[in-house]
Protein backbone atom coordinates (compact mmCIF):
# COMPACT_ATOMS: atom_id res chain seq x y z
CA UNK A 1 0.00 0.00 0.00
CA UNK A 2 2.86 2.07 0.78
CA UNK A 3 4.12 1.87 -2.80
CA UNK A 4 0.83 3.05 -4.13
CA UNK A 5 0.34 5.82 -2.07
CA UNK A 6 3.95 7.17 -3.33
CA UNK A 7 3.39 6.26 -7.22
CA UNK A 8 -0.50 8.34 -6.58
CA UNK A 9 1.35 10.98 -4.72
CA UNK A 10 4.02 11.82 -7.28
CA UNK A 11 1.09 11.66 -10.29
CA UNK A 12 -0.81 14.30 -7.84
CA UNK A 13 2.56 16.01 -7.61
CA UNK A 14 3.22 16.55 -11.24
CA UNK A 15 -0.34 17.36 -12.25
CA UNK A 16 -0.24 20.24 -9.54
CA UNK A 17 3.03 21.30 -11.08
CA UNK A 18 1.54 21.34 -14.60
CA UNK A 19 -1.58 22.89 -13.77
CA UNK A 20 0.14 25.34 -11.67
CA UNK A 21 2.61 25.68 -14.75
CA UNK A 22 -0.24 26.25 -16.95
CA UNK A 23 -2.02 28.93 -14.76
CA UNK A 24 1.58 31.10 -14.24
CA UNK A 25 1.31 31.00 -18.40
CA UNK A 26 -2.18 31.71 -19.00
CA UNK A 27 -2.28 34.84 -16.41
CA UNK A 28 0.98 35.91 -18.08
CA UNK A 29 -0.73 35.61 -21.43
CA UNK A 30 -3.77 37.60 -20.44
CA UNK A 31 -1.32 40.40 -18.74
CA UNK A 32 0.39 40.92 -22.10
CA UNK A 33 -3.09 40.90 -24.71
CA UNK A 34 -4.52 43.41 -22.23
CA UNK A 35 -1.74 45.58 -21.60
CA UNK A 36 0.49 45.29 -24.25
CA UNK A 37 -1.40 44.58 -27.40
CA UNK A 38 -4.36 46.25 -25.69
CA UNK A 39 -6.56 43.37 -26.94
CA UNK A 40 -7.38 41.12 -23.42
CA UNK A 41 -8.02 37.44 -24.24
CA UNK A 42 -11.30 36.37 -24.20
CA UNK A 43 -10.71 33.40 -22.81
CA UNK A 44 -7.68 33.52 -20.36
CA UNK A 45 -9.69 34.75 -17.15
CA UNK A 46 -12.12 31.74 -17.34
CA UNK A 47 -9.58 29.91 -17.42
CA UNK A 48 -7.40 30.96 -14.62
CA UNK A 49 -10.53 30.32 -12.58
CA UNK A 50 -11.39 26.82 -13.74
CA UNK A 51 -7.32 25.99 -13.06
CA UNK A 52 -7.86 27.75 -9.76
CA UNK A 53 -10.56 25.59 -8.89
CA UNK A 54 -8.20 22.50 -9.62
CA UNK A 55 -5.60 23.42 -8.08
CA UNK A 56 -7.25 24.36 -4.99
CA UNK A 57 -9.34 21.32 -4.57
CA UNK A 58 -6.34 18.65 -5.86
CA UNK A 59 -4.07 20.59 -3.02
CA UNK A 60 -6.12 20.31 -0.73
CA UNK A 61 -6.09 17.11 -1.03
CA UNK A 62 -1.99 16.70 -1.24
CA UNK A 63 -2.01 18.93 1.81
CA UNK A 64 -4.29 15.81 3.34
CA UNK A 65 -1.60 13.75 2.69
CA UNK A 66 1.51 16.21 4.27
CA UNK A 67 -0.28 16.86 7.28
CA UNK A 68 -0.20 20.33 6.12
CA UNK A 69 -4.06 21.06 7.24
CA UNK A 70 -3.88 23.33 10.25
CA UNK A 71 -6.45 21.50 12.55
CA UNK A 72 -5.61 18.08 12.05
CA UNK A 73 -2.43 18.06 14.30
CA UNK A 74 -3.77 20.75 16.49
CA UNK A 75 -5.87 17.93 18.27
CA UNK A 76 -3.43 15.33 18.38
CA UNK A 77 0.28 17.04 18.59
CA UNK A 78 0.23 16.79 22.14
CA UNK A 79 -1.38 12.96 22.59
CA UNK A 80 0.29 10.03 22.85
CA UNK A 81 -0.36 5.99 22.87
CA UNK A 82 -3.42 4.81 22.85
CA UNK A 83 -5.43 8.54 23.19
CA UNK A 84 -3.06 10.03 19.89
CA UNK A 85 -4.00 6.64 18.35
CA UNK A 86 -8.06 7.00 18.79
CA UNK A 87 -7.80 10.86 18.19
CA UNK A 88 -6.26 10.37 14.81
CA UNK A 89 -8.30 7.40 13.79
CA UNK A 90 -11.38 9.42 14.94
CA UNK A 91 -10.02 12.50 12.93
CA UNK A 92 -9.68 10.52 9.26
CA UNK A 93 -12.83 8.53 9.56
CA UNK A 94 -14.43 12.30 9.75
CA UNK A 95 -12.35 13.36 7.01
CA UNK A 96 -12.70 9.73 4.82
CA UNK A 97 -17.00 10.59 5.44
CA UNK A 98 -16.95 13.82 4.41
CA UNK A 99 -15.29 13.34 1.44
CA UNK A 100 -17.34 10.13 0.53
CA UNK A 101 -20.57 12.28 1.07
CA UNK A 102 -19.71 15.55 0.22
CA UNK A 103 -17.33 15.18 -2.61
CA UNK A 104 -17.59 12.00 -4.11
CA UNK A 105 -21.43 11.31 -3.87
CA UNK A 106 -22.71 15.38 -4.25
CA UNK A 107 -19.54 16.19 -6.90
CA UNK A 108 -20.97 12.81 -8.63
CA UNK A 109 -24.82 14.35 -8.80
CA UNK A 110 -23.31 17.74 -9.25
CA UNK A 111 -21.24 16.31 -12.26
CA UNK A 112 -23.95 14.04 -13.87
CA UNK A 113 -26.13 16.93 -13.28
CA UNK A 114 -24.05 19.59 -15.34
CA UNK A 115 -24.28 17.27 -18.52
CA UNK A 116 -27.31 16.86 -17.94
CA UNK A 117 -28.40 20.42 -18.57
CA UNK A 118 -25.52 20.47 -20.98
CA UNK A 119 -23.84 23.18 -18.89
CA UNK A 120 -21.56 25.07 -21.08
CA UNK A 121 -18.33 27.38 -20.06
CA UNK A 122 -18.97 30.86 -21.96
CA UNK A 123 -15.68 31.41 -23.01
CA UNK A 124 -14.07 28.22 -23.71
CA UNK A 125 -17.21 26.62 -24.64
CA UNK A 126 -16.68 23.46 -22.79
CA UNK A 127 -18.79 21.03 -20.63
CA UNK A 128 -19.10 22.50 -16.94
CA UNK A 129 -19.34 19.02 -15.66
CA UNK A 130 -15.43 18.66 -16.70
CA UNK A 131 -14.61 21.69 -14.29
CA UNK A 132 -16.34 19.80 -11.76
CA UNK A 133 -14.64 16.17 -12.47
CA UNK A 134 -12.52 17.81 -9.61
CA UNK A 135 -15.03 17.37 -6.37
CA UNK A 136 -15.10 13.76 -6.94
CA UNK A 137 -11.62 12.99 -7.84
CA UNK A 138 -10.74 15.24 -5.03
CA UNK A 139 -13.04 13.13 -2.71
CA UNK A 140 -10.96 9.85 -4.23
CA UNK A 141 -7.69 10.58 -3.30
CA UNK A 142 -9.16 12.31 0.27
CA UNK A 143 -10.40 9.14 1.17
CA UNK A 144 -7.84 6.76 0.19
CA UNK A 145 -5.05 8.97 2.22
CA UNK A 146 -7.47 8.88 4.91
CA UNK A 147 -7.66 4.94 4.84
CA UNK A 148 -4.05 4.82 4.22
CA UNK A 149 -3.57 7.02 7.80
CA UNK A 150 -6.08 4.68 9.66
CA UNK A 151 -4.09 1.65 8.59
CA UNK A 152 -1.16 3.40 9.90
CA UNK A 153 -2.11 4.30 13.15
CA UNK A 154 -4.18 1.32 13.95
CA UNK A 155 -0.67 -0.53 13.28
CA UNK A 156 0.87 1.39 15.53
CA UNK A 157 2.50 3.51 12.65
CA UNK A 158 3.50 7.60 13.43
CA UNK A 159 1.59 9.19 10.50
CA UNK A 160 4.29 12.31 11.88
CA UNK A 161 6.58 10.59 9.91
CA UNK A 162 5.40 11.87 6.31
CA UNK A 163 4.34 14.98 8.11
CA UNK A 164 4.92 18.72 7.09
CA UNK A 165 8.05 20.61 8.68
CA UNK A 166 5.70 23.54 10.05
CA UNK A 167 3.23 22.21 12.71
CA UNK A 168 0.49 24.72 13.62
CA UNK A 169 1.29 24.25 17.18
CA UNK A 170 4.48 25.42 17.47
Amino acid sequence: MEKLTQIITSILEKVLTALMALIVIDVTWQIFTRFVMRDPSSFTEELAGFLLIWIGLLGASYALYKRAHLGIDILTHNLTGKKRQISEITIYIIVLLFALFVLVIGGTKLVFLTFQLNQISPALGIAMGYVYLVLPLTGILMMYYSVVFIIRARGGINNEVQAHSISSVE
